[in-house]
């Protein structure tokens, strides 16, 4: 089943990052700001979580520079100084999975997770092994890359096998498509620029998902440039000795 993600408003302006000579916005002042870095995947975790409840109005998001982060940030919005964060009802909240529970529960918008027992079920140990998936995609970086990845990869076709009406995890679009994408994004690019491997080869379930996954606009829109991704991977995992 095809999600119904006409909330995503197409063309949304996005706003140039604020670097170290910028201003702060006016903090709690009753805006809703979502603080991100246009590269990070766990930053567009949250962004597109975002856009597939309509929010876009609701949700101002507040880009920030990739290589010239303003202080104020870490001073006055987030000690912690990593991104995605909300800024929302005079609190900050961080940490990109708590955030998309945070965005999906507390707005209005389509539920972003299935009432059904079975795929409720299934969701949160999918949600889980987002986790392990990643620590795994960061380590396999300084190994035998293509061979390290092969079981999380297949463990997510095998996982897209689960239900029988739609092409996602939970059968339905939800927040554990959102939570995998951006990774998977990343993997799927760099494999094949640097190692001319296609992570879809032999995984229907995956390919299947990746291709479902690009037609829905409030994912499209959060993706940046594929090539700058790939060279900053590039620099800071494989090369970072050289």
């Amino acid at each position: 089943m095809k999600p119904s993600l006409s909330n995503a408003k197409a063309g949304e302006t996005l706003p140039p990052p604020l670097d170290s000579n910028s201003n702060p916005p006016p903090l709690f002042d009753g805006t809703t700001r979502l603080y991100i870095t246009y590269r990070s995947p766990f930053a567009q975790r949250a962004w597109i979580t975002r856009n597939c409840k309509g929010l876009q109005d609701e949700i101002k998001l507040v880009p920030l520079s990739l290589t010239d982060k303003p202080a104020w940030y870490r001073e006055k919005v987030y000690p912690v100084d990593k991104v995605p964060s909300l800024e929302h009802d005079n609190k900050i909240i961080g940490e990109s999975l708590d955030l998309m529970k945070y965005i999906d529960s507390k707005f209005e918008g389509p539920s972003l997770f299935p009432t059904d027992l079975a795929k409720r079920d299934y969701g949160k140990e999918l949600w889980s092994y987002s986790l392990k998936f990643i620590e795994t995609m960061y380590s396999a970086l300084n190994g035998e890359t293509v061979k390290e990845l092969g079981p999380p990869l297949d463990h997510l076709d095998r996982a897209l096998q689960k239900f029988d009406d739609g092409p996602f995890f939970l059968g339905q679009f939800s927040l554990v498509d959102i939570a995998f994408i951006p990774f998977v994004e990343r993997i799927q690019s760099l494999l094949s620029d640097v190692w001319k491997h296609d992570i879809t080869l032999g995984r229907p379930n995956l390919a299947s998902w990746i291709e479902e996954m690009n037609k829905i606009d409030a994912y499209t829109q959060t993706k940046y440039d594929p090539q700058d991704i790939i060279a900053y991977m590039k620099t800071r995992f494989l090369y970072a000795e050289e």
